[in-house]
């Protein structure tokens, strides 16, 4: 197997556990100071509902144009280049209020083409209601949620053969929270509340791996969805696509640590429980760092060369992939050492 870390390297990862956790905490704070900020996350028409025009012109036209036209027929919107056609091809979003108006696309490409004096055509027209939008992102929040939530069936009974008192435990939650999603609970609140009562759950029934590895995740959701409202991206169904796929690749990670972990706690039994887990976080590092690396390289490719359709999807998975790997090694597997000290 390709090495690019030596075997016996020992570097004392629980050492620093507390710079650690103070460098997450500042993140999560950040992200979510960031969120209250900017008065929540910048929605795509996906979920804030609206108009999404893709124009393409015959030759150059000044953005100042197609704000004057947009206002000249009374549309309220936002107008950005795209593409690699320079000033020719713009993306035109039109307010939800507004997404309904009759013959919307003949009625803007007519006021384009006065305003400009130049072809238009529209190579893409997407539309959605106000209310499908709001739908759409409550169903979305739910979706990062229930993964979250039967992530833990998995671990708890991977690792500690917990199976039914995990199993159990979820399907209360997850009934308690459609039942209050039926009655237009706040979402926001809904998600907090449950999120809560897991981790309460977690402690209490003594699924400490549980723990370790929904700490990180909601650690690396909270993270990614903190740099998008920082840059003011637009939160759409495709992130919410890569926020399940930084799921996914973040717990394969940590269950890389945790199955270490678990070996060597039955092959060392009377050394210390930090010491065990540095040495298999180290016994394992070669393989994060590759894995990581390797994919990374390809995300990183996708951001640069993928063009504006993929690029806040190659983004989310680039911010995800890093930080998945950073809570792999310094939050999932110190909330195993902090266990045992409670204990």
């Amino acid at each position: 197997m390709l090495q690019i870390i030596k075997p016996d390297v020992n570097v004392d990862f629980v050492g620093v556990r507390k710079w650690a956790y103070a460098f997450s905490l500042t993140l999560i704070l950040a992200s979510i100071v960031s969120v209250v900020l900017h008065g929540g996350l910048k929605y795509s028409i996906d979920f804030a509902g609206g108009a999404e025009i893709l124009v393409k012109f015959d030759k150059a036209v000044p953005i100042e144009k197609i704000k004057s036209a947009l206002v000249d027929i009374d549309l309220k919107g936002t107008v950005q280049e795209y593409g690699k056609g320079g000033s020719d091809n713009f993306r035109i979003l039109i307010d939800a209020q507004q997404a309904e108006t009759e013959n919307l696309n003949r009625k803007l490409q007519d006021g384009l083409t006065s305003a400009t004096q130049a072809k238009v055509t529209i190579e893409s027209f997407e539309q959605v209601g106000p209310q499908v939008g709001s739908d759409m992102r409550q169903k979305a929040m739910l979706a990062i949620f229930f993964a979250l939530l039967f992530i833990n069936i998995y671990i708890s009974g991977r690792f500690e053969f917990k199976w039914l008192i995990s199993a159990g435990m979820t399907l209360v939650l997850a009934v308690l929270v459609y039942a209050l999603y039926l009655i237009h609970l706040s979402m926001p609140i809904l998600i907090l509340a449950a999120l809560i009562a897991s981790l309460a759950l977690f402690y209490f029934l003594n699924l400490k791996y549980a723990m370790g590895a929904i700490v990180a995740l909601i650690h690396d959701v909270i993270i990614t969805v903190g740099c998008f409202s920082f840059s003011e991206k637009e939160f759409s169904l495709t992130i919410v696509a890569a926020i399940l796929t930084i799921i996914g690749y973040s717990l394969n990670d940590t269950i890389i640590v945790f199955d270490r972990i678990r070996e060597n706690l039955r092959k060392y039994q009377k050394r210390p429980m930090g010491e065990i887990i540095n040495r298999s976080v180290n016994e394992t590092l070669s393989r994060t760092i590759l894995t990581s690396g390797f994919t990374l390289l390809v995300v990183v490719a996708l951001f640069f060369l993928g063009g504006g359709v993929i690029h806040d999807f190659a983004f989310a998975l680039l911010v995800g992939i890093v930080v998945g790997t950073y809570s792999s090694v310094f939050v999932a597997s110190p909330i195993l050492l902090a266990w045992q000290k409670r204990k």
